[in-house]
């Protein structure tokens, strides 16, 4: 259940008449995980939303050295909603994070950064608000085992409707197994996962999420997918963690696993984040005009920086070592910068199953859901500014299976980076954009890079898969 709280006043009346038990403080590191800690309500008061309450941030990713250790996370009454899956009656606030030195807000706090985009796009005077429609895809698993140390390493997947598990003995063979690639509209049997999924979206719409399907995706072994409906980009950030936060419980509640790992399984379909997004001003839709596929010449400049920035981009939307053995041809693998309508080999896509002006939208198809929503919702909307303020032409469209493309027609379209290292070499090369209105600081990127560079890039060059499966199977 979603409190419809606007004040502190709002959250502690909540907390009297629910009679609510704990209070749950939530916020998000630099890469993107949620992070938590609990207080009684007795320990809530109004000074706690204005000043904040303490922590340790120097064992949180991104955040503090020990040497300043201490923090502030201020609860944002609009958050706050009951825990589904807790004993007792748990409130959960989402918080922002507060640098008591300063006593202002914490420059590496990734929600702070996403209002600071929300309040820069207000600030060009181009548009006053943006809103977001990511689609995350996830699997969920039956079982998961992975390890590995000096002498060994592996990881192993069961999944009940895989086909892989088609000649097994441990029960009665009842067939209806998907093959690789075919899991892209079946109903049950063979689609495992329908009474889960519609668990996942029950619990979502009563948090206050709007849904508008879910369904199997294309891959076997429990790929699925949950559409949200969009939302303002902090929000959508917001819902995002939420989201990852339900799928994941729902499957442990029925005795499975949930991941967001990119590319789970070998030879077969990843999970992607797909995000429409738009920009409106004065309640009217700035991206619907007369060009190609109906869109208008500000929505192709946003374009053009997507494209442009695609690679520094990628360094954030597609942030772990395993979003490369997604980004590859076919798979439906957006690795190719270039734009179309309908065609999903580009890395933007229009959308035209409607053409009515509020549903004109950009699908930017390279991110995945490993990624931290509010760095990647404030960058693709700083790529796009800056798009239209220089006017940046993303050339023609292309409206062919560019899979396909003879390879003298291949070599003149600009492909994503084929690493992690490749992406992160990009974003130093190319982050003037994100600076601007700070919005994002030298000091974030900085800090970004060396964390990506020191604790993933480094540790899977010197722990060789399947560590990779080890470090990211959790995300």
């Amino acid at each position: 259940m979603r409190y419809l709280c606007k004040t502190a006043d709002d959250v502690l009346r909540t907390i009297k008449d629910e009679k609510i038990e704990m209070v749950d403080l939530r916020f998000t590191d630099l890469p993107g995980q949620w992070q938590h800690f609990s207080v009684p309500p007795g320990a809530l008061d109004h000074e706690s939303f204005s000043e904040g309450v303490g922590f340790d941030g120097s064992s949180i990713r991104g955040f503090q050295e020990i040497q300043e250790s201490d923090m502030l996370v201020a609860p944002d009454p609009a958050t706050a909603f009951l825990d589904p899956f807790s004993e007792v009656r748990t409130l959960v606030l989402i918080c922002n994070i507060v640098d008591p030195g300063r006593g202002q807000a914490y420059g590496r706090d990734p929600r702070h950064i996403a209002q600071k985009a929300e309040a820069h796009l207000k600030q060009t005077g181009i548009g006053d608000v943006s809103y977001y429609g990511p689609e995350l895809e996830f699997f969920v698993f039956n079982e998961v085992r992975y390890d590995q140390s000096t002498n060994f390493g592996y990881y192993e997947i069961g999944a009940m409707e895989a086909n892989w598990n088609a000649s097994n003995h441990d029960g009665p063979s009842l067939g209806h197994k998907l093959r690789p690639k075919e899991g892209y509209f079946p109903v049950p049997p063979a689609d495992a996962l329908q009474d889960a999924r519609t668990a996942m979206v029950l619990c979502l719409e009563g948090l206050g999420i709007r849904i508008e399907a879910h369904h199997h995706e294309v891959a076997t072994g429990g790929q699925g997918e949950i559409d949200m409906r969009f939302t303002t980009l902090t929000r959508m950030a917001d819902n995002v963690m939420i989201y990852k936060y339900v799928v994941k419980n729902v499957a442990r509640r029925r005795g499975m696993t949930a991941t967001f790992m990119p590319k789970p399984l070998f030879g077969d379909n990843g999970s992607g984040m797909h995000v429409h997004q738009s920009i409106w001003k004065d309640g009217k839709p700035l991206f619907h005009g007369t060009g190609y596929a109906d869109s208008s010449q500000t929505m192709r400049y946003y374009i053009g920086g997507l494209l442009k920035h695609a690679p520094a981009l990628c360094g954030i939307c597609a942030p772990t070592v395993n979003s490369y053995r997604r980004l590859v041809p076919g798979f439906e693998a957006p690795v190719n910068l270039a734009y179309s309508a309908r065609n999903r080999s580009a890395a933007c896509r229009i959308p035209v199953y409607f053409a009515t002006p509020s549903s004109k939208r950009v699908e930017f198809r390279c991110p995945d859901p490993s990624c931290n929503p509010y760095l990647a919702f404030a960058a693709m909307l700083m790529a796009g500014l800056d798009g239209i303020q220089h006017r940046i032409d993303p050339g023609e469209p292309m409206d062919k299976n560019l899979y396909d493309l003879a390879p003298e027609e291949m070599a003149k379209v600009k492909s994503t980076p084929g690493t992690l290292e490749e992406a992160l070499d990009a974003l130093e090369a190319d982050h003037q954009f994100l600076l601007r209105g700070d919005v994002f600081s030298e000091n974030v990127i900085e800090t970004y890079l060396d964390y990506k560079r020191e604790r993933e890039v480094n540790e899977v060059r010197l722990r060789p898969h399947p560590y990779e499966f080890v470090l990211y199977y959790d995300i």
